[in-house]
């Protein structure tokens, strides 16, 4: 499993807004511009859609769990990718935001320098608008 997370100044429910609101990907995950069928406004376990990458490309999805307020799951092509928000583990009113990338270990090990920093500088980035967000509805 390959793991990508940062802290942000974001309480847990902001944060958790931006993960798990298709309509809001594209505020942290620019090449990323919605999706259809994976539920709404939440994503929903069990719904089976689409991602719109570049605002063009439709990619096949389907969403495999949600922890309400905390993770959810879904499988894109080979891989399936966990997308979470915990509270900050030192009691700061932050919460820490991460992406998990589960593969079979030959596709780990190409996403590991391919994909793998793209999906580092994209946590980075939610980290930063939950926490500008979070800031500015103070």
């Amino acid at each position: 499993m390959l793991r990508y997370e940062a802290r942000s100044a974001a309480d847990t429910d902001t944060a958790w807004a931006l993960v798990a609101q298709p309509a809001r990907w594209h505020e942290w995950s620019p090449h990323l511009r919605g999706a259809w069928g994976l539920g709404e406004p939440e994503v929903e376990r069990g719904a089976r859609g689409a991602a719109r990458l570049l605002g063009v490309v439709p990619i096949p999805a389907s969403v495999t769990a949600v922890a309400a307020g905390h993770s959810w799951t879904w499988r894109v092509g080979l891989m399936e990718l966990d997308h979470r928000v915990d509270p900050d583990p030192h009691g700061a009113g932050g919460s820490i935001v991460g992406v998990d990338i589960r593969a079979a270990p030959a596709l780990e090990a190409v996403l590991r320098f391919t994909y793998g920093p793209v999906v580092a500088v994209l946590v980075r980035n939610l980290a930063r608008v939950a926490g500008r967000e979070a800031l500015s509805s103070k």
